[in-house]
């Protein structure tokens, strides 16, 4: 595997947690084989989660109204956005692959990281109505989320009380990397590791260490090419809308098209 830049963006408060773990595994394993990896310790950075008008140097064009968005972006084009933001923009800038690993807070990410993806991803520098999804700003990028869970797996299947892990991925895989770009690795699940044993837990940290040996190499997720939808309302267009009328299972999770949902599209590397 050629060298490349790594950037794995932490989300935890101690350094002596499974997360923390497979952090430095992932360091460990990447570094041996000859990646730069640089490391985002959000806790230990005190990274500001909240998207406001202080992430803004110099004057709000529109202070009586503020938008987020629109302040953001401007700010971006004219080199005055905050220097904790530009710091990690730089970082983004520079990496072939970037690794999100933090434990699950409600089916999602914890809120430092939210604010992360809140105000690192300003309009204009990671998106535009122009560049996104599979045409989109990251798309020579590979992104991944690695994340514990404290529930069992059985209770995030189609059957378990939480549902289907692929729906509550759906937003993260595709409504934050997939729409900025990224080629999206399949995640890597640490089920409940709090509570397994220490064998067990052990036995998931060297699966990982495994799995990094080939990460680089291994194929995104599939999801739905950009040109497979109108220009006009991004709706899927009729042509592709037929080719799937006969097909068992929709197209993804999000866009299934009335159909079942196919299995496992958000945890398996794409066919």
């Amino acid at each position: 595997m050629a060298a490349k830049k790594v950037l794995i963006v932490f989300a935890h408060q101690s350094s002596g947690s499974f997360s923390a773990a497979a952090k430095n595994a992932a360091v460990e394993v990447l570094t041996a084989q000859g990646c730069t990896v640089e490391v985002s310790d959000l806790y230990a950075m005190n990274f500001k989660a909240t998207a406001t008008a202080e992430d803004i140097k110099g004057d709000i064009k529109e202070a009586e109204n503020f938008s987020y968005l629109k302040e953001s972006r401007l700010a971006w084009e004219e080199g005055r956005l905050s220097d904790d933001i530009t710091k990690e923009q730089t970082k983004l800038t520079e990496a072939d692959l970037v690794i999100f690993q933090f434990p699950m807070y409600w089916f999602s990410v914890p809120g430092i990281l939210k604010g992360w993806f809140d105000r690192v991803l300003t309009s204009g520098f990671a998106f535009s109505l122009e560049k996104m999804y599979s045409q989109g700003v990251f798309k020579n990028k590979k992104a991944m989320l690695s994340f514990t869970t404290g529930s069992l797996e059985s209770m995030f299947s189609p059957t378990g009380v939480n549902g289907d892990m692929n729906v509550t991925l759906w937003p993260l895989q595709n409504g934050i990397l997939h729409y900025c770009g990224f080629q999206v690795l399949a995640p890597q699940i640490f089920w409940a590791p709090s509570c397994a044993s220490p064998e067990a837990r052990q036995c998931m940290l060297e699966g990982w260490h495994t799995r990094l040996q080939g990460l680089l190499e291994e194929k995104p997720l599939s999801f739905i090419p950009l040109d497979s939808f109108d220009e006009k309302g991004f709706q899927l267009k009729p042509d592709v809308r037929e080719k799937h009328a006969s097909k068992e299972f929709g197209l993804t999770v999000g866009i299934h098209l009335g159909k079942p949902l196919p299995p496992h599209s958000q945890m398996k590397a794409g066919c």
